[in-house]
């Protein structure tokens, strides 16, 4: 059974561009992410409601992905100094975790952001 091509509509393809963008973020060192957030945001006044949910979508991962790596950041900077008095070493592996949890989150939740964009369903 095929089914019919879903019809085009405004911000779609920004929405489809953001989540590739999205996706290519962790070989590209994030530049790919933050180039995303930017067309998600810029997009999102002309979109259609199915394109503007995902788009608002987008820029919220987007911001949460950010607030937690300020704060593992922060956690980082804490390891390293306390590392003088050996306590850092164990703080410095659970920023590790928390980085690859993070970046494992932020491309899973792409993935099926864009699976749900392609199948038509909002977010």
């Amino acid at each position: 059974m095929t089914s019919a091509p879903l019809p085009s509509q405004p911000g779609r393809l920004s929405a489809i561009a953001v989540y590739v963008f999205y996706l290519l973020s962790i070989p590209s060192f994030a530049i790919f992410a933050l180039v995303g957030v930017i067309v998600a945001i810029a997009a999102r006044d002309g979109a259609g409601p199915l394109a503007r949910s995902h788009l608002d979508y987008q820029v919220r991962i987007w911001f949460t992905a950010f607030w937690w790596s300020i704060g593992i950041a922060i956690l980082c900077l804490i390891g390293w100094l306390l590392t003088i008095v050996l306590i850092g070493f164990p703080i410095l592996l659970l920023v590790w975790i928390a980085a690859i949890c993070i970046f494992i989150w932020f491309t899973v939740v792409s993935f099926f952001g864009l699976l749900a964009l392609l199948d038509g369903r909002p977010r």
